[in-house]
């Protein structure tokens, strides 16, 4: 693009200098000429995307990537997976079981955190607002704040779960001696075993739930990995100062 040079509008014509001033003069006027130039270029540059932009392109292409890759996985088994992880169902189960002496000292923080995983993910969801992923079909929303994708509820949910079994293993393992009859043929030792057993199915199936959301085009892999470390934070803010 052409542009008037500076020198031309600050200085008159019949202007005369000495031999000196004349180059200080055509210096200066080079300088700005250049200042002017780099003006010019860079103003018609576009912008570079941000930090931020650049980590959403790169999730939301991966996450596409992975929904593609994996489409012939059969989609029974990850709604299956779906409806395990949902909290509709993990609510009622925790309250009937309630009436067990034995499970309340770990069934009452079980379900407080329930409580506190749903309020935050609800929060969250509210102020981030992310859309869900463009190739999500055949979901069906219980609230509106279900729009939205940013966290995976289903991943901090399960990923909660898992983490507090793991911390709560020894309670869990005292619950279920409690729980034993006195004529049972295994002994503590059995029960120890037994419930590390349960605990890593746990922590397997949170996994595999978690994935799934991906898979199914719930979610986008930052969304999924952002709720699985909620989950995680949750269960130790639970275990260590609302157990008791």
């Amino acid at each position: 693009m052409y542009h008037t040079p500076l020198a031309s509008i600050f200085i008159p014509d019949d202007t005369v200098f000495t031999g000196e001033e004349e180059k200080k003069v055509t210096e200066q006027t080079a300088s700005m000429d250049r200042d002017q130039s780099s003006v010019a270029t860079t103003t018609t540059e576009p912008p570079s995307p941000s930090l931020l932009r650049r980590l959403v392109i790169l999730d939301t292409t991966l996450s596409l990537h992975l929904h593609t890759l994996f489409q012939p996985l059969p989609r029974s088994l990850l709604k299956t997976l779906e409806l395990a992880g949902d909290g509709r169902f993990f609510f009622p189960v925790a309250v009937s079981l309630l009436y067990s002496s034995s499970l309340r000292p770990i069934l009452t923080p079980l379900l407080i955190g329930l409580l506190l995983d749903l309020l935050l993910v609800g929060v969250i969801k509210y102020i981030v607002r992310r859309p869900r992923p463009v190739y999500n079909k055949g979901m069906h929303l219980t609230v509106t704040i279900d729009h939205w994708s940013f966290p995976s509820g289903h991943s901090s949910r399960v990923c909660f779960v898992a983490a507090f079994s793991y911390l709560s293993s020894a309670l869990i393992g005292e619950a279920v001696v409690r729980l034993k009859s006195p004529e049972s043929r295994f002994g503590s030792n059995g029960s120890g075993k037994a419930v590390d057993f349960i605990v890593l199915i746990v922590c397997l199936w949170s996994a595999a739930t978690s994935i799934s959301r991906v898979l199914l085009g719930r979610h986008f892999v930052f969304d999924v990995v952002s709720g699985a470390c909620l989950g995680v934070l949750e269960a130790l803010f639970v275990f260590h100062f609302l157990r008791h």
